[in-house]
């Protein structure tokens, strides 16, 4: 038997068995193998009755010392009761519709009891606990399963493989020794099987370590597998007349990007390049410079935006900067005219267009480049990996840069970003002023209204953002439907306000960006849809209701669409929830560091958010939880580093097992992309 055998030839599974375990993602016996236990029961250390906790199961054990009663409630309901005793104290347990449990107990023997220990002024209770003998003292794993096919037969399917089982260890002796780890067999006994805690806890940083190892070595050797070479060099030659001509001058990390990308773009390999930078940051500064330096070196640039709204603001800042210069630039979206789509196309395509910023429209076929050197996507993660090949696919191995204001913990940039070299941008611009944030509760909001009036007749305009589009009977929310229709007859109905949510229609979401973005609306009541790709300089004042509904990292880059000009801003965020929600919010009022914050969330939320459940085409984290497991993953990544220097193409035969497993683990990774 090895890994890759078909599930349904293991004893005790068959074909319709099979079918079950596909439904859980479980086809072969490796898959089987590493399906880990979602918890455990743990039966290895009983507690005392006093020792109970109050609110989740324990292990309790007790001897069985009164007769069992046996009462019959109604058709179909009998119950039964009986004491037992800790040594202590006493407990009474009741069973339902249990006879053949009742049964099983015996007057005078020990037994195990797992359930919640209820207690009163004078007693304990324990209701419908499980009941096992004390010679199954152990640690029980509980597994994610499907209907017809519970824990216990998944346990009992995985111990018939073990038997019989001797996976190969991938790992050298000296490399556990050196990481302190125990054998792959062991682990996999260890995590199925514990005997105890101390067990588990072996067996996990085993397999943690080995999942974060590969995870971080095949990430690197990703790298190996770029394209060696490329045609397309860009210089920097140029760059001493842009920044003549710049309205503003570069910030140190702005210039230090920027070198990053020149470096790439002319060692005679494509760049693969992300930069990262908070909110206003200027990381559209970057890509204008690195566009202008590949026109001056005789090549096209493309910059994708997810939003036509972010695409037209690309637009007129890179007309802005470059509108003195003999550069051509092309804004393709969906709405432009189909007569004015065939007049862009064919200008791209025989290269008197020497910028192109668009939507997903320029991933068209009938999109071509006569010479393209530079990709920019912005805000990479809302693009599929088709969309990236796409604009890949019509250059002759052009360089791509990805840039991304969305907060990502530094520790976790190089798993969410794969391959790709990092650039951080972590200055403002000269000039810019952090935004101020405040927690308050609803008794406060007469006087936030205030505050966003006093804004308004100074002739600045504000957002008021809500985390619902239409009221729901079941959820005590603000909406944005119902909140702009009463602020708008009311507290604000000398104001122009305006409404933008998800379920507009495209054009009915651009017509009021644009009216808020020329000065019409003066106070924007919204969903989360304005999250990304609004600049709307003048809008200083933000109200975010029920702030608790929102993770930190959205609060954060929802407060970023306010402070993006010169003039002092001012976040409020409205919550009436107390507690640990209460503090996580008094955090955002502390910093406006995106860096900080991310941080903040992965802490508090756990890495879900960040890497989404298939993390963006990378091998699957099984075991591993990035939260409670950064030393584990720093560890796995010198580990991996250490190897990546001495065998960067795992040539050496000793390393073959590695190559192997790295290899099958982004087999699905290559099959849908990189990313």
């Amino acid at each position: 038997m090895n890994s890759y055998d078909n599930i349904r030839y293991v004893k005790g599974v068959g074909e319709k068995r099979a079918e079950l375990f596909r439904q859980l993602g479980i086809e072969s016996v490796g898959a089987l193998l590493h399906h880990y236990p979602r918890g455990y029961i743990d039966r290895s250390n009983p507690l005392k009755l006093h020792e109970a906790p109050f609110d989740r199961p324990c292990c309790i054990k007790a001897k069985v010392f009164s007769e069992i009663r046996e009462i019959y409630v109604r058709h179909r309901m009998t119950i039964y009761k009986f004491f037992a005793n800790d040594g202590e104290n006493n407990v009474e347990i009741t069973l339902f519709n249990q006879k053949w449990l009742a049964e099983k107990l015996e007057f005078g023997k020990e037994f195990l009891f797992y359930g919640i220990v209820n207690r009163t002024l004078f007693s304990c209770e324990m209701s419908s606990p499980e009941i096992y003998d004390v010679t199954e003292q152990t640690v029980m794993p509980v597994y994610r399963q499907t209907a017809g096919l519970n824990s216990k037969t998944i346990s009992k399917v995985i111990a018939t493989v073990l038997q019989g089982f001797e996976p190969y260890d991938p790992f050298p002796q000296e490399m556990r020794e050196k990481y302190n780890l125990i054998g792959l067999k062991q682990a996999l006994l260890g995590i199925h099987f514990p005997q105890n805690m101390r067990e588990l806890e072996a067996a996990r940083s085993r397999l943690v370590f080995q999942e974060l190892f590969f995870l971080q070595t095949g990430i690197l050797f990703q790298k190996e597998t770029r394209t060696a070479f490329t045609p397309v060099k860009i210089n920097g030659n140029s760059l001493s007349k842009l920044k003549e001509i710049l309205p503003f001058a570069l910030t140190e990390a702005q210039c230090k990007a920027i070198d990053d990308c020149l470096k790439d773009m002319s060692s005679g390999k494509p760049m693969s390049r992300l930069v990262q930078g908070d909110v206003g940051s200027g990381k559209t500064a970057v890509a204008v410079a690195l566009s202008y330096c590949a026109k001056h070196s005789g090549y096209q640039s493309v910059i994708m935006a997810p939003t036509e709204v972010l695409a037209v603001q690309h637009y007129k800042t890179f007309q802005n900067i470059l509108a003195d210069t003999d550069i051509n630039i092309a804004l393709l979206t969906g709405s432009v005219t189909k007569a004015g789509k065939l007049k862009i196309k064919e200008a791209i395509s025989n290269g008197k267009i020497d910028i192109v910023i668009g939507t997903h429209a320029v991933l068209q076929e009938d999109v071509t480049f006569k010479s393209l050197g530079l990709i920019v996507t912005d805000e990479q993660h809302r693009f599929g990996v088709e969309q990236r090949t796409s604009l890949l696919n019509k250059g002759n191995e052009p360089h791509m840069l990805v840039m991304s204001a969305t907060p990502i913990p530094r520790t976790m940039s190089l798993i969410f970003y794969g391959d790709l070299d990092i650039s951080i941008i972590d200055t403002l611009p000269k000039g810019r002023q952090p935004i101020k944030t405040y927690l308050i509760d609803s008794e406060i909001r007469p006087r936030a209204y205030n505050y966003i009036r006093d804004h308004l007749d100074s002739g600045r305009q504000g957002y008021i953002v809500c985390p619902m589009v239409e009221e729901n009977e079941t959820v005590d929310l603000a909406s944005a439907v119902k909140y702009y229709e009463e602020i708008s007859t009311k507290d604000f109905k000398a104001y122009k306000v305006g409404l933008l949510h998800g379920k507009m229609k495209p054009k009915e979401k651009d017509a009021v960006m644009k009216a808020f973005s020329q000065g019409e609306i003066q106070l924007l009541v919204s969903t989360t849809v304005i999250e990304v790709g609004i600049d709307v300089p003048n809008a200083v004042i933000m109200l975010i209701e029920n702030a608790e509904r929102f993770g930190l990292s959205q609060l954060h880059q929802l407060r970023g669409r306010i402070g993006r000009g010169q003039h002092a801003s001012t976040c409020i965020l409205l919550s009436d929830r107390k507690g640990d929600t209460n503090q996580r919010l008094k955090f955002m009022c502390k910093t406006v560091d995106g860096f900080k914050v991310a941080d903040e969330d992965l802490r508090l939320r756990g890495p879900g958010d960040f890497l989404g459940k298939r993390q963006h085409g990378l091998p699957e984290l099984k075991i591993a939880d990035l939260s409670e497991d950064m030393e584990l993953f720093r560890l796995a990544g010198n580990a991996a580093k250490e190897l990546y220097a001495t065998d960067p193409k795992l040539e050496n035969p000793k390393n073959a097992p590695l190559k192997s497993e790295i290899a099958s683990l982004f087999k699905t990774a290559r099959q849908y992309g990189y990313n």
